[in-house]
């Protein structure tokens, strides 16, 4: 089953987590009727995560999960880009790098497991190394609960870890409770702190499987009312993180609700131009730091005669149009004939 009316959220979700690192000073979302939203953009990820535990329910609810089949496939679509972000940063320092240890880690994907080396290398990619964590925990979930538990169980189990995890991510953000290795720093990229968030979204594409052909209907007043509330959370937020699941309570009915709806918004967001969008996501979420980083202020300045300050707006959308031309570049003749190469290599269970 493809739901493609939820592809093209993932470029919005990109775009969203681009301004945040690099357009809060373009007036086109520093002003005050949008800037509350693009200044907690990073609830882009939390978005990432409950949709990736979502649609991969979707996706293997009818198949049997090989750990490594599966491991290969996941691995073969986000691995390759991945790396290659990597060597260009690498590329543009000139193969100059801080710590041999912090270029180890992010190549074999775990520095979100040591303190304060999340933000390593190429910043983005923390959110992979959580990504695997969910990638190797879903064969297990899926073969041990999901697909043997009834769903009101797992229900209860889900949310009461959900909000386990949430009151104790704030206890250490607080100062509350102190845990070794755990400082606030730490806590916000640690795999454990966002798997709340896979969980709600397998949780959420159980129900869906189960239900979908029970409830019929546009359901476009309640996606408004969604979103709506969504904004209001963004609006009058004092001072509370939404960075590590919180906003599951919106982010949840959203992607269910769309799944469900067949209303005409639907049918224009499954366009393909819109899936394509979609499709190059992930590119554009992996490589906005070395584009940033190719795409200097000196080299802006030196060679277009832009200026950092009074062409902020002019110097962010040449960079976001060459990150959209690199990462559609790369997902039609890098990540796709690699992903199809490597998907069908075959692997023997040792």
């Amino acid at each position: 089953m493809r739901l493609e009316q939820l592809t093209f959220t993932r470029f919005l979700a990109a775009i969203a987590i681009v301004i945040f690192h690099y357009g809060q000073n373009v007036s086109l979302f520093s002003n005050e009727y949008v800037a509350f939203i693009f200044e907690q953009a990073n609830f882009g990820v939390s978005y990432f995560f409950i949709l990736s535990g979502f649609v991969m329910i979707i996706a293997y609810y009818n198949k049997p999960v090989s750990f490594f089949q599966f491991i290969k496939k996941r691995l073969s679509r986000i691995y390759p880009l991945y790396l290659f972000a990597i060597l260009t940063v690498l590329l543009i320092n000139h193969f100059r790098v801080e710590s041999y240890q912090d270029l180890m880690l992010n190549i074999i994907m775990l520095q979100t497991w040591v303190p304060l080396k999340a933000l390593t290398v190429n910043p983005p990619g923390w959110s992979l190394s959580v990504e695997l964590f969910f990638y190797i925990l879903f064969p297990f979930l899926f073969n041990r609960f999901y697909k043997t538990i009834n769903i009101k169980k797992l229900a209860l189990g889900v949310i009461v870890f959900w909000l386990i995890s949430q009151s104790v991510f704030y206890f250490i953000i607080e100062d509350a409770i102190t845990i070794p290795s755990l400082k606030s720093k730490t806590v916000l990229y640690h795999p454990l702190f966002h798997l709340n968030e896979f969980i709600i979204g397998n949780l959420a594409g159980l129900w869906f499987i189960k239900n979908h052909r029970v409830y019929k209907g546009a359901y476009l007043k309640t996606l408004i009312i969604s979103i709506l509330i969504f904004v209001l959370l963004l609006k009058f937020n004092d001072g509370i993180l939404y960075h590590n699941g919180l906003l599951a309570l919106v982010f949840t009915p959203i992607i269910v609700i769309l799944s469900l709806s067949k209303s005409k918004l639907v049918s224009f967001l499954s366009k393909k131009q819109f899936i394509f969008l979609g499709e190059i996501s992930f590119g554009i979420y992996i490589l906005q730091f070395p584009v940033w980083l190719l795409l200097s202020d000196f080299r802006m300045k030196t060679y277009l005669g832009l200026i950092r300050g009074e062409d902020d707006s002019v110097l962010f959308l040449i960079r976001v149009m060459v990150l959209m031309a690199m990462s559609a570049l790369s997902f039609k003749y890098f990540e796709t004939p690699i992903r199809h190469y490597v998907r069908n290599i075959n692997i023997k269970k040792c």
